[in-house]
Parts: structure tokens; C-alpha cells; sequence
């Protein structure tokens, strides 16, 4: 059996000498090396900000989303989406575990796992995509995928659906982050508050900064935000539409009479939300751009040229303990648990 290298390079193809990530195209034969896992796929949760880009591009219809997302894996392969650069994560069963393996992982044969590594690094391959779930970005196939020793999992929960863990544990990081940045008091603006990402980060804001703070949620329609009062997510509500900078500074300071925003989360899955994260919050400010949908450039330009010296972070999808955190929010909350059941499993 060959050795592999601890992060894949092993395995990229094109350029030689980067990392999977960043790689043009990887090999994608399942025929492992002697430090990976051999996972035989169950469903994809494709990102937020990639499918949506999908399903732009095949006009919403099925068998075109078939084609693309089989497309990319045939030209990568990996699902490594080449106009957002995203990808989403899987859920599975260990089918082989490679020998150098041994001791350093809790995993065995048979074991169900969600990987927490994205699928635009992960070596994949696709025989048939058995059913796509075009409003809750889940595709279930029949596939494998390959992953490396640096890759993080988490062993699925006994305690709640696999569809609804893979959904909550897609986007675990950024409960997790906001659990960190925010604290007692804060003034807080989760902007795409209504969807998978930002309800989660609603329900930590609003944990993290207690009594004396104050969480508002920015999202797209009525309908939506119906169910973030249901939940009780957010002291504010405000609806509009996060690409219009100018409108979003308006409405709130008006909300916090003219404080602004201690931390900006930013979960919206469509380009241009860079100024409205940065205006909507204050000099000395915080923001989190977990969507993959940000501008690096738009953001640092942004800032600039508006004279702010906000600190702006990177959604960096891992923190320790992401995972627990972001399950434990189903298990704490029950109205929250039923409002993901509902739109997720």
C-alpha cells in the first residue's frame, strides 16, 4: 500500500506542489493510500453559496444541476465549485480505514460520520446522484470519498436524524465562532439571520450576550423571519435586502439609536453584502463574513474607502469544539430543533 502524505498532496494532480484545496484537479481513485479512509457517500450537503450559484446556472431544473455538479467532479475530482471556489461536506460509512491509521483514530469499519473538511479538497467520485434536495442543498448519491489524516469528522449523533445533523453540522462553525466573538452586552446584527447558518448563530448571540445586549437579524422575507420570532432568536427584526449598503445603515441605527453594531456575523449566500456588513457596525467593530459568498477585495477595499477600522475575520468553517456546539444547539433548544426538523430532515 503507498504512503501518503499527512495533508493529500499525494494525491493533486494539477498544479503539482499545492495543497487539494487550492488544486485545479485531484485523483480521485478510491483505491486508497495507507493514512486515509475510504468513505462509501450517503449525501452531499453542497454550501450555501455553491448551490445557489448551481441552480442559477441551470435555471432550477433537476437534470441540469445533475449535469453541472456531476461535471465538476469529472473535470476536479473533487466538488469543487470553480465559480464560487466552495464546496459543502458529506455524510457516510467508513469502509476501509489505511494501516498507519491505527491508534490514531477512534473510527472503525462500519462507523457513520460527517466529514468537517470541505468537499472542494475532498477526493470524490460519483457513480449516480440518486436525489437532489434543491431547497435544503442536499444530494444523496451512490459514491465514495477519500478522506486524508489532517481531516477533522464527527461521528454522527444517535440522538437526532442523520439528514438533520448533516444540515446543523454543515455550517457548525459559525455557531461556534459567534459563541466566541460575542460577549455579555453586545449589540449584534446576524445578517441572513433566517437561514440554516444564521438562525445558529441568532441562538448563540443571544446566549452570549444575555440580558443587556441586543440581537437583531437582517433577513431577506416576512416568511422567514416568522420563524426566528417563533423561536424568540432576536430582540430585532428587520427585513430588506443586505446587498443595499445604504439601506441597511439607515435601518440600523435606527435600531440602536445610532450605536451600531459590537459584531457584524455575515451568513448571506449571494454576493455584494461587504458594505452592508461593514457600515452596519461600529469603528471599533467586529465583523464575520462566515458566507462563502464574500469578496476579500470587496471587503478591504470596502473599508478603506469608508474610513472604518473595523476588525473583519475570515469565516474560518473550524473552531475546537465546533461540532458539539453546534449539535448542542438542537438539543437545547426544542422550538429550534423543530423549526430545522421541519426545513431540513
Amino acid at each position: 500500500m503507498k504512503k501518503g502524505c499527512k495533508f493529500g498532496t499525494h494525491r493533486v494532480l494539477e498544479p503539482v506542489g499545492t495543497l487539494p484545496q487550492p488544486a485545479l484537479k485531484i485523483d480521485n481513485t478510491m483505491e486508497i493510500y495507507d493514512n486515509e479512509i475510504l468513505i462509501d457517500v450517503q449525501t452531499l450537503n453542497i454550501d450555501s453559496a455553491s448551490f445557489t450559484q448551481i441552480k442559477e446556472q441551470a435555471g432550477g431544473d433537476l437534470a441540469k444541476i445533475e449535469e453541472i455538479m456531476m461535471g465538476i467532479v469529472a473535470s476536479r475530482g473533487k466538488h469543487h465549485n470553480p465559480v464560487t471556489g466552495s464546496g459543502g461536506m458529506l455524510i457516510g460509512t467508513v469502509k476501509e480505514i489505511g494501516p498507519a491509521l491505527e491508534g490514531k483514530t477512534d473510527l472503525k469499519v462500519g462507523d457513520k460520520l460527517a466529514t468537517l473538511v470541505s468537499l472542494s479538497l475532498t477526493p470524490l467520485k460519483i457513480n449516480a446522484i440518486k436525489e437532489i434536495r434543491k431547497d435544503i442543498d442536499q444530494v444523496d448519491i451512490d459514491g465514495q470519498a477519500i478522506l486524508f489524516e489532517s481531516g477533522i469528522y464527527a461521528k454522527l449523533p444517535e440522538d437526532m436524524p442523520q439528514n438533520l445533523a448533516l444540515s446543523v453540522l454543515d455550517v457548525a462553525g459559525a455557531p461556534a465562532q459567534t459563541a466566541k466573538l460575542v460577549k455579555e452586552g453586545d449589540t449584534v446584527l446576524v445578517l441572513g439571520g433566517a437561514g440554516k447558518s444564521g438562525m445558529l448563530c441568532l441562538y448563540e448571540a443571544k446566549k452570549k450576550a444575555g440580558p443587556t445586549g441586543k440581537v437583531i437579524c437582517y433577513g431577506r422575507s416576512e416568511k422567514s423571519m416568522e420563524r426566528v420570532k417563533r423561536a424568540g432568536l432576536a430582540d430585532v427584526l428587520i427585513t430588506g435586502d443586505a446587498t443595499k449598503p445604504v439601506e441597511i445603515l439607515e435601518k440600523v441605527r435606527e435600531a440602536t439609536n445610532g450605536e451600531m453594531c459590537d459584531v457584524t456575523i455575515n451568513c448571506v449566500n449571494i454576493t455584494g453584502t461587504e458594505m452592508s456588513s461593514i457600515l452596519a457596525t461600529k469603528d471599533t467593530g467586529v465583523i464575520y463574513f462566515f458566507s462563502m459568498a464574500t469578496s476579500f477585495t470587496a471587503a478591504a477595499l470596502g473599508a478603506e474607502g469608508v474610513g472604518m477600522d473595523t476588525t473583519m475575520i475570515i469565516g474560518n468553517g473550524y473552531t475546537k469544539g465546533h461540532a458539539d456546539c453546534a449539535l448542542n444547539c438542537m438539543r437545547e433548544s426544542e422550538v429550534l430543533r423543530e423549526i430545522y426538523t421541519e426545513l431540513y430532515a
